[in-house]
């Protein structure tokens, strides 16, 4: 498993069980004990006993494998003792300067052996048969770096598997083998997933095949990564059960179980499934391509605050602040801008930032889709042609321009100078200030502003010169209430709420 984080342990005494009196037991003691003029007492709703999991797990058993990763790795070779092979260089140094055994000159030791190649255990995992002719879903992290895939049937066959591909963002990877009629089991809709439902895993935690754990769904939607909002359980999920299936009660996969929440790699109480229906929407692009591919609009975003939201006229804290355009990606050219609210994609609402790497990620490279943004305190509508994901192009860090103190502050406390031309290239603005001086204990210094950062909005106002800037924060500061300000930081636009002090 990967991610591992954190590990509890908790001991509970046999003596402190105690068993609870059956409702029959109850309700006879009750109509024993009840005066005859009692009043009439509501029967009392029945009590459901614990789920018995036989069946299930007798029909899905035969579709869940081993699957066991093998690689090559380079051996050290020695040139060997006469009668006395598998001697490494070490053990045969011993045997020659002990025993008396003439050392052999370079010449001697095969200089030119090619050094070779063993194939070692790598790691085992799990997964489970989607087609009954071969096709298995597992985790890409059980086959990463694998020379060779195995995949063991609970029948005891045998079979090489061969990769059809892996994508590391969702942890989703999936092999074939050469075999038909194979047990498949039923993929269930992970959307319907209910927490507090009760969910099962089998896999093989530490290479014990076939074990079986159950227990409830503990939250959904649960972000731990940018395209994955995933299934946490508190089924007992240890390495090894990595790709293995997590079913619901009636059968039905609803999730790949993928990484737990431990500090030293034992199972803590909290595991956690990759949903399906991204599993199944990935395993499809990979049986297609052999790869997935994404959409990118190229802008870097952060969470809205309450704060940021109040300060900016949102009536709640939604949405996915823009901090950041890529110059030329599909964003620029729309027209979006750092410091605008998308609060919608493809007409799909935007509640928190993390929803819109997954939703624009859904969407086919090439799509032209519309998108809703807040910006000075309204709505408005842009029209993005989605491109595919690419690697983010690394900007190289630039020497800031030398340029003279300034010696004024205001309502904000600070002084600010007119942008350079240069300044405003580097960090691809049109207009702003830059903070020179920040009075040790005013506004802006305590919001975390820095020497250096650039001012480029203040509430609704754009900035555009030093003495505008002076005549806006003199207008915030009459109104006595929080204002945002937008300020630019290396390739970033953050959204700051401040009180002008007075």
């Amino acid at each position: 498993m990967k991610k591992i984080l954190s590990v509890l342990s908790i001991s509970i005494a046999a003596s402190t069980l105690v068993a609870l009196p059956t409702y029959a037991q109850n309700n006879a003691a009750a109509v024993n004990t009840a005066p005859a003029n009692a009043a009439p007492v509501s029967p009392a709703p029945a009590v459901r006993g614990y789920p018995d999991f036989a069946d299930l797990v007798e029909k899905a058993n035969p579709a869940v494998v081993n699957i066991r990763t093998t690689e090559k790795v380079n051996v050290r070779q020695s040139g060997g003792i006469p009668g006395m092979p598998g001697l490494d260089d070490e053990q045969a140094e011993f045997f020659r300067r002990f025993f008396g055994i003439p050392l052999p000159t370079p010449k001697q030791q095969q200089p030119n052996r090619k050094p070779q190649q063993e194939e070692q255990n790598r790691g085992v995992g799990s997964g489970f048969v989607i087609e009954s002719n071969g096709y298995i879903l597992t985790n890409a992290h059980v086959v990463e770096g694998a020379t060779t895939i195995y995949v063991t049937l609970p029948d005891k066959r045998e079979f090489k598997a061969k990769l059809i591909g892996a994508d590391k963002r969702t942890d989703v990877a999936l092999v074939k083998i050469e075999a038909t009629g194979l047990p498949r089991l039923p993929i269930g809709d992970s959307s319907k997933v209910r927490v507090g439902e009760w969910v099962l895993a089998i896999g093989s935690p530490f290479g014990l095949e076939n074990t079986v754990t159950a227990g409830i769904v503990s939250a959904k939607s649960r972000d731990t990564g940018d395209y994955l909002p995933f299934i946490q359980t508190d089924v007992a999920v240890n390495p090894g059960n990595s790709g293995g299936p997590l079913l619901n009660t009636r059968g039905e996969v609803v999730g790949i179980n993928s990484q737990i929440f431990s500090r030293s790699g034992g199972y803590m109480g909290i595991s956690f499934a990759i949903p399906m229906d991204e599993a199944m929407r990935i395993s499809n692009q990979l049986r297609s391509t052999g790869k997935v591919s994404r959409g990118r609009i190229g802008v870097a975003i952060a969470e809205v605050s309450k704060e940021v939201a109040e300060s900016l006229g949102l009536n709640k804290a939604r949405g996915a602040l823009v901090r950041n355009v890529e110059l030329g990606a599909p964003a620029d050219k729309a027209g979006l801008e750092p410091g605008d609210i998308i609060l919608s994609f493809n007409e799909r609402p935007i509640e928190k930032s993390s929803d819109l790497p997954r939703i624009v990620g859904d969407t086919r490279p090439g799509s032209k889709v519309s998108l809703m943004v807040w910006r000075k305190g309204a709505q408005k509508e842009l029209s993005i042609t989605v491109a595919d994901m690419e690697p983010p192009e690394k900007v190289a860090a630039k020497k800031q321009d030398d340029e003279p103190a300034a010696t004024t502050t205001n309502a904000l406390g600070v002084g600010v100078i007119d942008v350079s031309d240069a300044k405003r290239r580097e960090l691809s603005i049109k207009t702003g200030v830059e903070i020179q001086a920040l009075a040790e204990d005013g506004p802006l210094s305590r919001a975390g502003a820095r020497v250096g950062d650039v001012i480029v909005r203040l509430g609704d106002v754009d900035i555009i010169a030093a003495k505008q800037f002076e005549i806006a924060v003199k207008a915030v500061a009459k109104n006595n209430k929080s204002v945002a300000v937008f300020i630019r930081r290396g390739d970033s636009t953050l959204v700051i709420p401040v009180k002008p002090g007075k």
